[in-house]
């Protein structure tokens, strides 16, 4: 049966119950198809774009450049007088994906608002086929979309993580360090995570910060779930190198070839005992199943701006699942908005790796979203919000005060 039919079936049954169920607290997951409302289904009615810039408490730096602020694109979507928010993640400059904050406003402004503005929404997935004639733009694809499912979860009062099909109300989390001056820098920081309560450790490396660094914080933290990423550092001719760190029991290898090179990271799993793990690579469903079918890695860091919304992440999740494919939740250095959605995203059965979703204080003295975010220390947690939609209070002002340049759509 088709979605549509699913749907009107759906909406004719919740109808005839509405009654009986008046007063009753009933959650509708629309992604596993379940009773949903025929008063759910939404017209975009207003889209506004705002342009902000917040500064990181401490640079990032990574094998692809530092980090010393985050310049955002916030979408506030209206419709039946409800309001949700969504994030685009993509960064200023194309050194992690081709998407930038400059092309994915231009994208926005000029293709995917005048697609979707005015249409009548009955499930957010509707979204993936309004966007369909823009190739490629996923992270501002995603924002635009992710701010639907927000709205969903708000006009249905359920929280995000049980729209997506959440199963946890903890979700266990790491830190990720970027590459530091010195080695006794990095053991610093290092010492100062694992105090606070993270159990898991995610070192930024590449070629000249590897072997030497993992061999430090693995002999100082025998039991520490460690993990490298390399963000496409290295070269297939590296494999005898990256074989040396196996020895470490590392969780895993994170993107350690080119980001458009499936291939190339199957010939390297077969040469390492050590868990690839494929981020930049997986871009797409076709992505995650060219890597399933190459067995190309057996992990996948599920960042939902990467994939074009989470939609497509909930294909991605479930593909991986049934092919036994380990998922975790990464980050973007994204505010308390894309942070509450990547904490509900890993509330799923699948992502069963810590995720980097670290406390809001890691990047940010101030954030855009309360409350903030903040570590469990007893297990490494982050505590899934419980309030409707994203269940985080949006500081408009906040927002106002930092936004540099803002577009409306009605």
């Amino acid at each position: 049966m088709e979605l549509s039919e699913l749907y009107t079936a759906a909406k004719r049954k919740a109808k005839g119950k509405r009654e009986k169920e008046k007063g009753k607290k009933v959650y509708k997951t629309i992604a596993n198809l379940t009773e949903l409302n025929e008063n759910e289904a939404m017209r975009i009615e207003k889209i506004e774009l705002f342009h902000i810039e917040l500064p990181l408490v401490h640079p990032f730096r990574t094998s692809m450049g530092t980090e010393m602020g985050r310049k955002i694109i916030l979408i506030k979507v209206t419709a039946e007088g409800i309001t949700a928010w969504g994030e685009c993640v993509a960064m200023s400059d194309p050194f992690y994906s081709a998407d930038t904050v400059t092309s994915a406003w231009h994208t926005l402004t000029r293709y995917l608002i005048p697609l979707v503005l005015g249409k009548i929404i009955y499930d957010p997935r509707d979204m993936v086929d309004l966007m369909k004639p823009v190739r490629g733009h996923v992270m501002a694809k995603a924002a635009l979309e992710n701010g639907v499912w927000a709205w969903f979860a708000e006009a249905t009062e359920q929280p995000l993580s049980v729209l997506l099909g959440g199963v946890r109300d903890r979700v266990e989390v790491g830190v990720s360090i970027g590459i530091q001056p010195t080695i006794e820098l990095l053991e610093e920081r290092v010492a100062r995570f694992v105090d606070e309560g993270y159990q898991r450790v995610k070192m930024k490396v590449e070629p000249g910060w590897l072997i030497e660094p993992i061999e430090r914080i693995r002999t100082k933290y025998p039991d520490l779930r460690l993990m490298g990423d390399a963000n496409s550092a290295f070269t297939l001719e590296d494999a005898d190198l990256l074989r040396q760190i196996d020895p470490f029991g590392l969780l895993m290898l994170e993107q350690p070839l080119g980001h458009d090179d499936i291939a190339n990271h199957a010939r390297l799993q077969a040469q390492i005992e050590t868990a690839v793990c494929l981020d930049e690579s997986i871009h797409s469903v076709a992505d995650a199943q060219a890597m399933i079918d190459l067995k190309a890695g057996r992990i996948i860091n599920m960042k939902v701006g990467r994939v074009g919304g989470f939609s497509n992440a909930l294909k991605i999740h479930d593909m991986a699942e049934a092919a036994g494919i380990q998922m975790w939740c990464g980050g973007m250095l994204e505010t308390g908005i894309g942070r509450a959605g990547n904490v509900h995203l890993a509330s799923l059965p699948n992502f069963v790796l810590p995720g980097d979703i670290s406390a809001t204080d890691r990047y940010f003295s101030r954030d855009i979203a309360n409350p903030p975010f903040v570590l469990n220390k007893e297990d490494s947690t982050m505590t899934v919000p419980t309030g409707k939609g994203l269940g985080v209070e949006i500081d408009v002002d906040f927002i106002e005060s930092l936004t540099t340049d803002r577009a409306e759509f009605s």
